[in-house]
């Protein structure tokens, strides 16, 4: 499947002043897919796994002089390491901490060998158990599960994904026909989500009957990491927040509560685990700011705060939703496919780098969304179908003296009044 960072790997290819690479994201997004692939357009690869490969970590200790460490890989490989001709992949390189370390020394010292290392516990690793991080001498990426214009490219449909995005810059309708199907594939995607594993089995068999199988294995990934990468006690608050999301979202205010999660839980005992969800890609933050002004972060409530899994389809499968009833959630009067929309939208944003933001007001309104373009506050209203009623986005506006802002639905492209218009399949243009 085609996917936007093989671009910026070829971009970091070609970089003079060329750094390691480190590939951030959860389990199953395709980290290791994407980074064997790109390895195809190199002479040579060689490729190192510290979970399933016994004593690799041993080849770091001591010494991690890059051509001490070259030498042992190649010996490890059974291969020649070429500077620039061979791309060298370290794969969940969190399980070994001074392999994290010597990135900085090739860095340093040995820029001509080509280096990409994953790992899908990396940001736990680096956040919370002080790794020497070598700062300022790597480069990083992070890998989303596919956004909806991938699933489209991966449906056989970059001119249908080249349509919307003119169509968004310039805010005119996309023609009808090209709209309902659009709409058709985004309703699917809201039941598959981005996962790899989960697209290939649906895009194999053009069919969505065995994708819950498939959300299910994952999910049941996710929990076992949850108990072999934490402690005892802290596993089960990781399991009891992870599994408490798609009732904390079922409210009608959707900020995470502790006490949701477990019975007389609070931010002491809960903030831990919150921060392993965040950390190991497994759940998005989006932060309450008490002010829509320029700069957002300055206005964050840090106690204040919604957690939308990493992907949608996942959050379908964890709830129990029905396929049919995703399938049809522009029309059903239910308010749980409202927050499923929400968790689209936040999956997009998150994709394209934006920071998760949420406004409420002293009183009853809340936008579902905020972003900062330059100076400049944007709303983004979410509603799962074509009614778009709704005070709340013209309260901020108003309150803040909003040039624009984004209301998210099915309905077409358009603008009114300050109110882009903007079709639930296009959020993947919003960054």
């Amino acid at each position: 499947m085609r996917r936007k960072l093989t671009a910026e790997l070829h971009q970091w290819r070609s970089k003079s002043d060329r750094q390691p690479l480190l590939l951030f994201g959860a389990r199953q997004v395709g980290k290791t897919y994407t980074l064997r692939e790109f390895g195809k357009t190199y002479p040579h690869m060689v490729y190192f796994n510290f979970e399933t490969t016994p004593g690799l970590s041993q080849l770091f200790d001591g010494d991690i002089d890059p051509r001490r460490i070259v030498h042992l890989l190649e010996v490890q490989a059974r291969d020649r390491i070429i500077p620039g001709q061979t791309l060298i992949i370290l794969d969940e390189i969190q399980a070994c901490e001074r392999a994290v370390t010597s990135l900085k020394y090739f860095s340093e010292g040995a820029p001509e060998f080509h280096i990409v290392a994953a790992g899908s516990l990396l940001g736990v690793a680096v956040n919370r158990q002080e790794y020497s991080f070598p700062v300022g001498t790597v480069d990083s990426r992070y890998l989303h599960p596919l956004d909806f214009e991938e699933f489209l490219w991966a449906a056989g449909e970059e001119g249908l994904a080249g349509e919307i995005r003119t169509c968004f810059a310039h805010h005119e309708a996309l023609p009808v026909a090209l709209h309902h199907r659009a709409l058709d594939h985004y309703r699917n995607y809201l039941v598959t989500g981005g996962m790899p594993a989960v697209l290939n089995v649906y895009f194999t068999e053009q069919s969505l009957i065995h994708v819950p199988e498939v959300q299910s294995q994952i999910l049941r990934g996710y929990v076992a990491d949850m108990a072999k990468y934490t402690t005892a006690g802290e596993a089960v608050r990781v399991r009891a927040a992870f599994e408490s999301i798609p009732a904390q979202l079922a409210k009608e205010n959707r900020k995470f509560q502790y006490k949701i999660a477990q019975k007389g839980g609070t931010a002491s005992s809960f903030g831990a685990a919150v921060a392993w969800l965040t950390y190991s890609g497994t759940v998005l933050k989006c932060q309450r700011v008490a002010h829509a002004v320029t700069p957002l972060a300055a206005h964050g409530d840090a106690a204040a705060f919604k957690l939308y899994l990493s992907d949608v389809g996942l959050l379908a499968s964890l709830s129990g939703l029905p396929q049919a009833m995703l399938l049809a959630a522009d029309t059903m009067d239910n308010t749980f496919l409202g927050s499923v929309v929400e968790n689209y939208v936040a999956q997009a944003l998150a994709a394209n780098g934006v920071p998760l933001h949420y406004w409420t007001s002293p009183g009853k309104a809340e936008v579902d969304f905020v972003k900062q373009d330059q100076a400049q506050v944007r709303g983004l209203e979410v509603k799962k179908g074509s009614r778009t009623q709704s005070k709340s986005l013209g309260v901020m506006m108003t309150r803040y003296h909003l040039e624009d802002s984004f209301r998210i639905s099915s309905k077409n492209f358009g603008k009114a009044n300050g109110i882009i218009s903007v079709p639930l399949y296009s959020v993947f243009c919003i960054d």
